[in-house]
């Protein structure tokens, strides 16, 4: 429902922050200064050991300098606490001695009806308890002593047994005032088209109840003991109160498990794949576990994580069918990973799940998997390289679009940037040490010769990637092929525009900038030729690791039939007297100057594939708006064309490099 913000203003007022907040953590004696409202505690969102965490009743705000949370009484409980923000809102009302807004016949309805049908939940539960110490259940008590479940444990998580009988449940629940349609709705009976009578759901299984984030029942899920059942595992179907890709099984008491305590460090939440791993890991002394219920991991799900832990674990089993869902969380996580907020991969040993893992070696071994959890940058790398054969260029640059591809599905471009370098890094480790620079006086063809120019190829199996050299070392021989041809070369009149001659040859004197830039360098369009060669051949050089400053890159195209076109455009922006771009430019001037080049180039390519498309839609509609439209456009290119200037004249601004033109 929506609440008039009168009343979230009101409850805000009448509650200090530090009331709710101090339910959760303990309150720094040094730092905290009550009598002003002022208050410090470590950070219940992140680990620490020193308080970082503020919060002041004046502003009724909170914020953790040192992982970076914000917010007010309602996100200090939905993020926290995960509850829903009517449930928050809830919360501090009742702390407030407000009552909540009267709502309309239709949500006084709905609330109704989902409260009664937690009450029903709630009287299923205990059933399915009492029937697991009746003597009915006495099968189902010695398959839980079998897996070694003690009578403490299945008291913890409420686990029962659902007797044979197709009635029993149903009948037993109208016996307590329930209504078919209430257990209907709870999803506790098998009734639709083509059943006369309904019939219970769940039946011969042992039952673990599903709780939401207040801990109230919301579904089961079921472990059948017949060994002929056609489903092992049987969840509710969805409901009112259920959505299972929602929901985490245990989720609220791994959070309080996760929380820093008496004086420990916050633990990351784990995520493995089913209910007996959770319990067993639990009667292990592993309390901050969940699973997800019976299908991959959610967007939904991870958002629930990550309101627990920073870097959650998702921990698999040993196993291809483990692995393949790794690879799908891989997937998952990626476009919504944040700064401080990633995922890890602990993948168990081969053919065991956490259950197994705990009976036979102890939970010191499932630390020890813990401890070796991998990043999800390493999963992403292992996926795209394990058995990979990347000995040609065109192999390589296959795994490099690959990952590009994947990188570019992440929406932080922070974290985006961060991972395009790691891939890079990893690029480079993976295909060895930076290739000799005798071999490139022996090889014949440009880059792509025979001779020992070769990379290491990674082993099957092992991890890497050829994130940045997948260009191929055919690249610049063809490359170079077409610039001794080019009408620049040959002094003809096709000459570059100043614009692209700044920014190539900037690039070139000072390849640093390209590491920095490498997205949108990689990805530049230029409408020059011999520019373009000339650009994938500076890429292919700082794929083969043959440039370690502007002096050493010009060494290498010379080498490869560049220099008269390098020549060229020295003279050129020399004329301009456009100092930055040359190799005696100071990097940090450089580096404005290109900024400064870059944006006029891509606002320039942008504006005139608009106009092309203006003009395209101008020959089939000549209306008003349309025609309105190319005026715009021919107007912004000739304000992009009079900033040119900028480039001409922002070596002036500066000085002059050390010696002059």
């Amino acid at each position: 429902m929506r609440f008039p913000p009168s009343f979230l203003d009101e409850i805000r007022d009448r509650v200090p922050i530090s009331s709710v907040i101090g339910t959760r953590v303990s309150f720094d004696r040094k730092k905290t200064n009550a009598s002003k409202g002022d208050f410090w505690a470590c950070c219940p969102f992140h680990g620490e050991k020193s308080p970082s965490f503020h919060c002041e009743d004046r502003k009724g705000r909170y914020h953790c300098f040192g992982c970076g949370v914000t917010g007010d009484h309602f996100r200090f409980l939905t993020e926290l606490e995960g509850l829903s923000f009517p449930e928050a809102v809830a919360r501090i009302a009742d702390m407030a001695g407000v009552p909540m807004p009267v709502m309309d016949a239709e949500q006084q309805r709905r609330e109704e009806k989902r409260g009664t049908l937690y009450d029903v939940m709630e009287l299923a539960a205990a059933f399915f308890e009492d029937q697991l110490q009746a003597s009915v259940g006495a099968k189902a008590r010695s398959y839980l002593r079998d897996r070694g479940l003690n009578a403490q444990t299945q008291a913890e998580f409420r686990i029962g047994y659902a007797p044979e009988g197709r009635n029993i449940l149903k009948e037993y629940l109208a016996s307590k005032g329930a209504t078919r349609e209430q257990i209907e709705a709870c999803g506790m009976v098998v009734h639709g088209e083509g059943i006369a009578v309904s019939y219970d759901r769940f039946r011969d299984r042992i039952m673990f109840p599903i709780t939401d984030s207040r801990n109230r029942v919301i579904a089961f899920g079921g472990r059948a003991m017949s060994p002929d059942a056609p489903a092992k595992y049987l969840n509710s179907p969805e409901t009112e109160l259920f959505h299972k890709g929602r929901v985490l099984y245990n989720m609220v008491r791994a959070r309080r498990a996760c929380q820093a305590q008496n004086g420990e460090e916050a633990k990351p939440v784990i995520a493995v794949e089913g209910y007996m791993d959770v319990i067993a890991l639990a009667q292990a002394g592993f309390n901050e576990v969940v699973a997800p219920l019976g299908t991959a991991l959610t967007e939904e799900q991870m958002a629930l994580l990550w309101r627990i832990s920073p870097e959650p674990v998702l921990c698999f089993d040993g196993d291809q069918a483990g692995l393949r869902a790794a690879y799908r969380a891989v997937d998952t996580g990626l476009p919504n990973l944040q700064p401080g907020k990633s995922l890890a991969f602990a993948l168990l040993p081969d053919g065991k799940d956490p259950d197994d893992l705990v009976k036979e070696q102890g939970a010191s071994a499932f630390r020890t998997v813990l401890q070796d959890a991998k990043p999800l940058a390493e999963m992403l790398w292992m996926r795209e390289t394990a058995g990979g054969n990347f000995e040609t260029p065109e192999r390589r640059a296959e795994l490099d679009a690959r990952m590009r591809t994947h990188v570019a599905r992440i929406k932080d471009e922070g974290v985006k940037h961060y991972y395009s370098q790691h891939m890079r890094e990893k690029s480079q480790s993976f295909f060895g040490p930076k290739w000799g620079r005798q071999n490139a006086d022996k090889r014949a063809g440009g880059f792509g010769g025979k001779g020992n120019f070769q990379p290491q190829r990674g082993k099957a199996g092992g991890f890497g990637s050829s994130f940045g050299g997948g260009f191929g070392n055919n690249a610049s021989t063809k490359a170079s092929d077409s610039l001794t041809r080019s009408a620049i070369v040959k002094g003809g009149s096709s000459a570059p525009s100043l614009r692209e001659a700044t920014i190539v040859l900037t690039l070139i004197n000072h390849p640093p900038l390209i590491d920095e830039n490498f997205e949108t360098v990689a990805t530049l369009e230029l409408t020059h030729a011999g520019l373009t060669a000339l650009h994938a051949a500076v890429l292919d050089v700082m794929a083969s690791h043959l440039a370690e400053d502007g002096k050493a890159m010009r060494k290498t195209l010379s080498e490869n039939g560049f220099s008269e076109l390098l020549e060229e455009l020295e003279l050129v922006v020399r004329r301009a007297r456009l100092w930055p771009a040359t190799l005696l430019a100071a990097e940090d001037d450089a580096r404005e100057a290109l900024k400064q080049a870059m944006h006029l180039h891509l606002r320039a390519r942008t504006l005139h594939k608009e106009l092309r498309a203006v003009e395209e839609a101008l020959s089939t509609e000549a209306s008003a708006e349309v025609f309105a439209r190319l005026i715009d456009i021919q107007s912004e290119i000739r304000k992009a064309d009079a900033t040119e200037a900028l480039i001409e004249g922002f070596g002036q601004s500066s000085g002059r490099p050390p010696g002059g033109f």
